[in-house]
């Protein structure tokens, strides 16, 4: 039984059908679903809603922003851990070397829509000139190197701990379930909404890592929670109700209590550490307190979302991952 208390009130931002119209065209206009079945996979889960929860403030062109990035991480996340790129390292590593080229604006690349980009190259070209221009150097520096630890760790740790069958440690999992659900990047992309900055030496500090760290658990904990029974029904070992049950000999009901109550241990951190935060810079709430806010709202708006989304709860249609998983999308000349 899932039991998770949430003390962030609800909200959603008034412009969620516009949200979800936009993101229709986007990812139609990138190549990013083409299939009838990838389609109606992606409407399902709705991400237009889950972005109007945890940006219930975006404006309407933030707000666009965010559910093009929403959708981009969320079809690379099913590349990597349902289809085949996240079973080949190599493959893998080629299409991250290419990502890494166009957040780093490498001048030899082939423009958006070539035949020698991948869909998902393309629409990251989209996205990071669009986002570039609404940041500073230092944010895009910071911005870059979480998107590309997220990349890497999937390359990398995920995929060689599936070829050999390994279950990661709680510790490592924990540690590196910050990177490999990209909610560092999520995490970032609060400054563009909020239209502030953390300065460098805050966001490095100790009182803030500790809140933000402690935000991040709450929502991968909270998605592999309701997660759990469309990843284990694929083989996936990386979740904490699998790598909990797993190391502590429990049942998936306990395993699951676990975890339920792991997260209510990081939201009580949370609220500490806000405290401390607010108490150490009580002089910078212009840039603080929506910083803050927008941490809340990924929590609260994560668990409403995860309590409804059919991506989830759906369960895999006939013919298991190949029928949403876009092979086409993660390489060039398709």
């Amino acid at each position: 039984m899932i039991d998770i208390v949430c003390p962030f009130p609800f909200s959603v931002s008034p412009h969620v059908d516009q949200a979800r119209q936009h993101l229709a065209v986007w990812t139609r206009d990138h190549g990013l679903i083409r299939s009838a079945r990838a389609r109606e996979r992606f409407e399902r889960a709705d991400f237009g809603w889950f972005v109007a929860l945890v940006h219930p403030t975006a404006d309407a062109d933030a707000l666009d922003l965010m559910a093009d990035w929403f959708a981009w991480l969320f079809l690379v996340d099913d590349q990597l851990d349902d289809g085949s790129f996240g079973r080949s390292p190599e493959r893998m590593a080629q299409a991250v070397g290419l990502m890494r080229k166009i957040l780093n604006d490498d001048a030899t690349l082939p423009v958006a829509g070539d035949s020698l980009t991948s869909p998902v190259a393309s629409a990251l070209m989209d996205l990071w000139r669009r986002t570039a221009a609404r940041t500073s150097t230092a944010w895009r520096g910071r911005f870059v190197h979480h998107l590309e630890q997220c990349l890497a760790t999937a390359t990398l740790w995920e995929a060689e701990n599936r070829v050999r069958g390994t279950v990661p440690s709680e510790e490592s999992y924990i540690a590196n379930r910050r990177h490999t659900g990209a909610i560092y990047v999520c995490m970032d992309l609060i400054e563009i909404v909020a239209n502030v900055e953390v300065p460098a030496a805050c966001h490095r500090g100790p009182a803030f890592r500790a809140a933000l760290d402690a935000a991040c658990d709450v929502v991968c904990w909270v998605n592999d929670v309701y997660s759990y029974p469309k990843e284990r029904s694929l083989g996936e070992i990386h979740n904490l109700v699998h790598v909990v049950g797993h190391h502590r000999r429990l049942d998936e009901s306990r395993a699951t209590a676990e975890v339920c109550a792991a997260v209510s241990a990081r939201t009580d951190a949370f609220l500490t550490a806000e405290k401390a935060l607010l108490r150490r810079h009580p002089g910078d709430a212009l840039w603080l307190d929506p910083t803050l806010a927008g941490m809340r709202s990924w929590m609260r708006g994560n668990l409403d979302w995860s309590r409804r989304t059919e991506r989830y709860t759906s369960g895999l249609p006939k013919g298991g991952p190949t029928a949403y998983v876009e092979a086409a999308l993660m390489e060039a000349g398709r």
